[in-house]
């Protein structure tokens, strides 16, 4: 599978909404080791003025892969995703996301290239909330580690001889 420059600019239909639930949040908390209350207590949530328990920063992260999975192929680009490691993620906020969101994922690939025999895609997924409004824009950087060769069939940077 070849990677198709092409597909840069490609942008994808609105994925289907993904409510935000306490209970996943309370998770994903705990799974990167970050004890702040605001995860997890709805009081200290509204202590600080929100409605109810925030997401850690990098939770969006979520939202995108499922949105990913729903809107597009990684064959439809030619990226092999078997194997793959974040080469950069940001993130940009107009507010937290928060318990009972519905947010709405938007997706666009932003670049598409091969670097050092590995295939490196760009993303750019802009979530918004039921009503449409902003709450998060994530850049996220993907790099199969799939030597390229490799995925066309052949011996790949691996190769032992």
């Amino acid at each position: 599978m070849a990677l198709n420059p092409t597909c840069v600019g490609t942008k994808y239909p609105p994925a289907h909404p993904y409510p935000v639930a306490a209970e996943a949040i309370r998770r994903f908390a705990e799974a990167v080791g970050d004890p702040a209350a605001v995860y997890v207590d709805p009081d200290a949530a509204r202590a600080l003025g929100h409605p109810d328990v925030v997401a850690p920063p990098t939770f969006p992260f979520i939202v995108v892969a499922r949105a990913m999975h729903d809107v597009f192929r990684y064959e439809e680009i030619g990226f092999d995703p078997t194997y793959i490691v974040h080469g950069n993620q940001r993130f940009e906020y107009t507010r937290p996301v928060r318990a009972g969101d519905r947010l709405v994922t938007t997706l666009e690939i932003t670049s598409a290239k091969t670097l050092r025999g590995r295939d490196v895609l760009g993303l750019r997924a802009d979530l918004a909330d039921a009503d449409g409004a902003h709450v998060v824009t994530t850049h996220m950087t993907l790099v199969s580690m799939v030597p390229v060769d490799a995925a066309e069939g052949g011996a790949g940077d691996d190769a032992q001889g």
